[in-house]
């Protein structure tokens, strides 16, 4: 490791992410593997106002670097320091990201190999209480000055470098300084050995924050080929630099088939709502079929919005599914449309019959509506999907009923069910929705030889 130099840089900047802020500061220490040879800092004109809130962090003020370089100016001076050296830092992909930032928008193609002295100090002196800079120097008797300004931290950064490279008796940094090595590319906070223990299987993974808390659920046919996309490339958006700074370890669950990852998948995002899951919100139905009952006596079918945590009888993605639907029940049970209220469809415009003829019957009229409303409950399908299980000795099965997922689960293979109903005791339960229906009769269709029909009479397993 001697032959090699490295460039230990720390940067202020106007906020967290590279896209949208910018370097206040910058000190870049060159160190030969034994010692410092060489150290730059300078302010930075940012051009945009410093925000109150990192002044008071880092003391740094409009002031302060209004007559100060601008990047552009410094960027040559920059690359000069860091080309042909490896990219050190403590939390490097914070810094990194920056420098690679800037540099591209002077005009620099420019990319090196990193190591993290976060990570570095985690593998070589384990079990401290904190890997923060501040903490880590304090437990380790390292003299910082000038904390939150580059030039302190960096110089601090670069006697903690110092004092690994005299402790690594393990060769670790040598490892970690590979163009190939993992590590380099996992967030500072997460252990490796969380990441070496995911499978290559289909399944689904957890995110968690330092305070044990689910941030973020994803699903894989490969979950170790998965979760390391997550952390590959570099881009600089806002979400994904707080979503690695906030990533401290990772669960999974294996499952046996992609389909059963997808519906754990929105099961838990449903039930947990991860800070970092936002897709699934744009699958949320937007409109439900209700029923009400006036002063009157008279029940009404009507199709409106359905807003969160509010519960139908029939969810819709869209309004006019809706229409359709209450239309066809309608004209099937022979119920009077001045009792079905068709929803806004276009400004001012309301599906409603302005029929002012004599009423029906409120009990005949009431059966009528129940009638319906028994056909569309009772005449949802109850179906299973047996498929492969995790192993050989195991099958999967996802148990519909009336028309609702009602749970998975495995069997053993050498289990002796015989009757449709024996599935259901099998599987465990989870709670429905819309776009999970959808999911389901998708893959029933795409593969009717998985399907049993509650109208079975015996079972027959086809992987």
């Amino acid at each position: 490791m001697k032959k090699k130099e490295y460039a230990i840089v720390d940067i202020e900047t106007t906020g967290g992410n590279a896209s949208h802020s910018r370097i206040t500061e910058i000190a870049i220490i060159i160190h030969n593997g034994t010692e410092v040879i060489d150290h730059w800092e300078t302010l930075v004109n940012p051009q945009k106002e410093i925000p109150p809130a990192i002044f008071a962090l880092t003391g740094i003020n409009n002031e302060m670097v209004r007559s100060a370089p601008i990047f552009d100016d410094i960027s040559e001076k920059v690359l000069e320091m860091l080309n042909d050296r490896i990219f050190v830092a403590h939390n490097v992909n914070f810094d990194y990201s920056f420098v690679r930032h800037e540099l591209e928008k002077s005009g620099f193609k420019w990319t090196a190999r990193k190591l993290c002295t976060v990570r570095a100090a985690r593998k070589i002196k384990p079990g401290l209480p904190s890997y923060s800079l501040g903490r880590l120097c304090n437990s380790l008797e390292i003299p910082l000055l000038n904390a939150h300004r580059a030039g302190g931290d960096a110089s601090a950064t670069a006697i903690l470098f110092t004092r690994l490279l005299e402790w690594d008796t393990e060769g670790e940094m040598s490892k970690m300084i590979k163009k190939t090595a993992q590590d380099q590319r996992l967030p500072p906070n997460l252990p490796p050995a969380d990441f070496e223990q995911l499978p290559e299987k289909p399944g689904v993974y957890y995110f968690y924050n330092q305070e044990k808390k689910v941030i973020y659920i994803g699903k894989a046919i490969n979950i170790k080929k998965r979760v390391a996309t997550h952390f590959s490339g570099h881009k600089i958006t806002p979400q994904r630099q707080q979503f690695l700074r906030d990533t401290y370890s990772i669960s999974f669950e294996v499952c046996a088939t992609e389909l059963m990852a997808l519906l754990l998948e929105c099961s838990e995002i449903k039930k947990l709502w991860p800070i970092y899951n936002k897709a699934l919100k744009r699958f949320e139905p937007k409109f439900g079929l209700y029923q009400y009952e006036a002063r009157s006596g008279y029940k009404y079918l009507a199709i409106g919005k359905l807003t969160k945590f509010q519960s139908c009888i029939e969810p819709f993605n869209s309004l006019y599914e809706g229409i359709n639907l209450l239309k066809n029940l309608a004209e099937q049970f022979g119920i009077d449309n001045r009792f079905c209220n068709y929803g806004m469809v276009n400004k001012g415009e309301i599906f409603q019959n302005a029929d002012h003829t004599e009423l029906p019957a409120v009990e005949l009229h009431n059966e009528q509506v129940t009638s319906a409303l028994d056909f569309l409950l009772n005449n949802r399908n109850t179906f299973a999907i047996v498929d492969k299980g995790r192993t050989k000795e195991e099958h999967s099965c996802i148990w519909v009923e009336k028309g609702h997922f009602y749970g998975m689960g495995y069997i053993n293979a050498e289990t002796g069910i015989t009757t449709i109903t024996e599935l259901k005791e099998c599987v465990t339960p989870y709670k429905s929705n819309n776009y999970i229906m959808h999911l389901i009769y998708a893959y029933a269709e795409k593969y009717p030889n998985k399907v049993i029909k509650s109208t079975a009479k015996q079972l027959e397993y086809k992987n």
